[in-house]
């Protein structure tokens, strides 16, 4: 890529001092030889993408940006996946990967569309209906507007009181063979969800291009075949990309999509060799871990209202939090951001939303699921854990974060993401940015 103009430089470097603040203290406190960190640096930047394995499957599913929210929740739930780059309609067979792709759908931000819409719903509540449903009027008004601060109008043509009684009643099946809520794939769940997003405005004809913008929490910044793994681990940890995609050369089409939980099972896969068992076996204050101190860790209560930890989520633009009781902040639980489906999915948890606390959401979903270590057991690790435990741990539950807690009481002392595991293994090399992203990259990250 060309080199970025020095005006153009200095007009969006200052957008991206959190993250240079963020990497700058992670190598400040790593205590890792030089010599070691300098090698793997360099060991990652030798190695292409194209070396990296294909998703499942070997096609990245893609959506177009006409498609329909119903529709877009079918292909990603059907495709057993999370989240599924946007096509613009009109560029489709466009050479310009800028004119191509227009971002990253994600599951829970077509969620989070769902419960902002739900104070819409409210409106077509009639008395009748909201109590065969078991909701009390306006329950679901108050549940938009609590969960993510809506205000929007108060009227919607064609969503009807039996459709969204229905609904919650779950009164109606969902399309035979459609596939079950992908990341639990728990018998009997999403039925209810999916029945209205499918059927009723104004899910059905809600397109994934109208919501893109409002609920894409980073930039799509892709990455060549050609391109170094090094780049792509920056991507991942430096720049807080929770996934990158990977483009051939003068062919826009998309060859491989990065995440951050596929590197992360990568480094596992490299048990064994020097380099990872060196790192792996140093405990977490050798690394610095946790970087977050415990000041800055957001929390919630168990006694605190669910909703209240969705909107903190997303206020803070976070994944997941820690549930915590009493003022010595004991964790007995983990909730997070892909959890807000379960508002929609359980009639029980709609009847009693207004009281509902974190607490009882989470042991509701513990019960429901196959995954009940994910939320209603806290996923943790001691302050002298070592990262290669850490590391197992993250892998093998398939989380985001874990929780360092001290003590007897497990007091929540810390945070490890993904993104800090990965920042332990690498460093940016003098003007990588520059040279090596140019001046296209830098305008997208600083956005």
């Amino acid at each position: 890529m060309a080199q970025q103009p020095q005006a153009a430089k200095s007009k969006t470097s200052g957008k991206n001092e959190s993250c240079d603040s963020y990497f700058e203290m992670v190598q400040s406190r790593k205590k890792l030889p030089h010599s070691l960190q300098e090698s793997l640096t360099a060991a990652f930047q030798s190695i292409p993408v194209s070396s990296f394995p294909q998703v499942p499957g070997g096609k990245v599913i893609e959506i177009l940006a006409d498609t329909s929210i119903s529709d877009a929740v079918k292909i990603l739930s059907e495709s057993n996946i999370l989240s599924a780059p946007v096509v613009n309609p009109d560029a489709k067979n466009s050479k310009d990967w800028r004119e191509r792709y227009l971002g990253v759908v994600d599951y829970s931000a077509i969620v989070l569309w769902v419960m902002q819409n739900a104070e819409i719903a409210a409106a077509a509540l009639s008395a009748t209906s909201a109590a065969a449903a078991g909701v009390g009027t306006g329950a679901a008004g108050a549940l938009g507007a609590l969960a993510l601060g809506a205000t929007g109008p108060l009227a919607v043509a064609g969503l009807t009181a039996a459709a969204v009684g229905a609904a919650v009643a779950g009164g109606v099946a969902a399309d035979r063979g459609m596939g079950r809520d992908a990341p639990t794939a728990a018998d009997k769940l999403g039925e209810d969800f999916y029945k209205v997003i499918l059927h009723e405005e104004p899910f059905k004809s809600t397109t994934v291009g109208s919501i893109l913008k409002s609920y894409r929490w980073a930039p799509f910044v892709p990455v060549a075949m050609e391109s170094s793994m090094l780049s792509v681990l920056l991507l991942l940890s430096k720049y807080r990309l929770r996934n990158v995609p990977v483009i051939e050369a003068g062919n826009p089409y998309m060859k491989n999509f990065i995440t951050q939980s596929a590197v992360l099972r990568g480094l596992r896969g490299c048990k064994g060799r020097d380099w990872f068992d060196c790192i792996s076996a140093q405990p977490l204050p050798e690394l610095g871990l946790p970087f977050m101190s415990p000041d800055q860790i957001v929390m919630v209560q168990e006694n605190e209202l669910v909703l209240e930890a969705f909107k903190k989520m997303k206020e803070k633009q976070i994944g997941g939090l820690p549930v915590v009781e009493g003022p010595k902040r004991k964790i007995v639980g983990n909730i997070s951001i892909r959890d807000i489906r379960f508002l929609l999915l359980k009639p029980e948890l709609f009847r009693s939303f207004r009281e509902l606390t974190v607490k009882d959401f989470i042991c509701t979903i513990a019960a429901a699921t196959n995954e009940p270590e994910k939320t209603g057991t806290p996923i943790t690790c001691k302050p002298d854990s070592t990262l290669g435990s850490v590391i197992d741990t993250l892998a093998s539950k398939a989380v985001h974060r874990i929780y360092v807690v001290s003590g007897e009481d497990n007091v929540v002392t810390g945070v490890i993401t993904l993104r800090d595991v990965i920042s332990c293994f690498i460093t940016e090399p003098p003007n990588f940015f520059d040279d090596y992203f140019g001046f296209a990259a830098q305008e997208i990250l600083s956005r």
